[in-house]
């Protein structure tokens, strides 16, 4: 697809694939078997077992012997925990960052690697709601949705990565931020009524926040750069600058500056053709009530 230095992911020492295989035959991603071994090094140090692990941090041991054995990731409660137990002196708090961002899919984990060092990134989004500004019931919707089915296991996780990647609205320093969605995103009724009315409210809140800006492209408009589909740009803390595009689980990285340049050009001109950030929020807040009155 294009010239190879076109689509460039992360450089080769970055790259996170799963190694080894669970009692399941299932890939385990490699933070997770990294991170299994720390834990049982700490406890093992501590002369704990696995049951005295479970029983000091408020787990069961199936779970404890789960996350050693790379076959189930830590949550943050989890890592918390352990490190109080442990004495683990935050080596255990490092990797829950990468713990997360393995259980994201894994055409998206590439320029995952890339967005959490991000200090402006600006995306376009035509048919659904961007990942960084979805609710919980959202996000787990489009995942029971997906085509082939997933396992609920599945399912949680790709749910809690997503919840996690949220982080970056508010982290500091702050990241600049600007999402521009299609209205379709708006009016297309994913996991059903009540899910969307929480979902355009969450919308009103979020464009609050005072580093994102959120506008609506009108869906009369007629013809404008978006309609080739969404992306996203952003620069990070080295000032590089990258595009993503994603379409049917495929993702591309982009780093060829001049084509980074032509998607820039592009994010502009949509800025400029749709709604202003305050008449946005006044039509996320219409449509929330609409819904809210058909409910009644």
């Amino acid at each position: 697809m294009g010239r190879a230095n076109e689509y460039q992911c992360v450089p080769p020492g970055r790259r996170e694939r799963a190694v080894g295989n669970g009692s399941d035959g299932k890939e385990r991603p490699a933070a997770w078997i990294a991170y299994g071994k720390l834990v049982r090094l700490f406890r093992e140090r501590a002369a704990l077992t696995q049951q005295g692990l479970a029983d000091a941090i408020g787990y069961s041991v199936e779970q404890v012997a789960s996350v050693e054995q790379g076959r189930r990731p830590a949550k943050a409660a989890f890592t918390e925990a352990a490190e109080r137990v442990l004495e683990a002196g935050g080596a255990l708090r490092v990797l829950q960052e990468d713990v997360d961002r393995a259980k994201l899919p894994e055409f998206f984990q590439d320029f995952a690697s890339i967005e959490v060092e991000a200090i402006s990134r600006f995306s376009y989004d035509p048919l659904l709601i961007p990942g960084l500004l979805q609710t919980e019931a959202y996000a787990r919707a489009l995942f029971t949705a997906h085509c082939p089915a997933l396992e609920n296991e599945v399912i949680d996780l790709h749910t809690e990565a997503r919840l996690s990647r949220q982080q970056l609205l508010t982290r500091s320093p702050l990241v600049e931020l600007s999402f521009v969605i299609g209205e379709a995103a708006l009016t297309n009724p994913v996991g059903g009524p009540e899910v969307m009315r929480e979902q355009l409210l969450h919308l009103v809140a979020q464009a609050t926040l005072r580093n994102a800006s959120i506008q609506i492209m009108p869906a009369v408009y007629g013809f404008h750069p978006g309609l080739n589909g969404g992306f996203v740009v952003l620069e990070t803390a080295e000032h590089r600058r990258f595009a993503y595009v994603e379409s049917q689980e495929v993702g591309s990285v982009v780093s060829d500056p001049a084509r980074v340049s032509a998607f820039d050009l592009r994010y502009g001109k949509l800025r400029s053709q749709a709604l202003n950030p305050a008449d946005s929020s006044h039509l996320l807040g219409r449509l929330a009530g609409e819904k809210s009155q058909h409910e009644r």
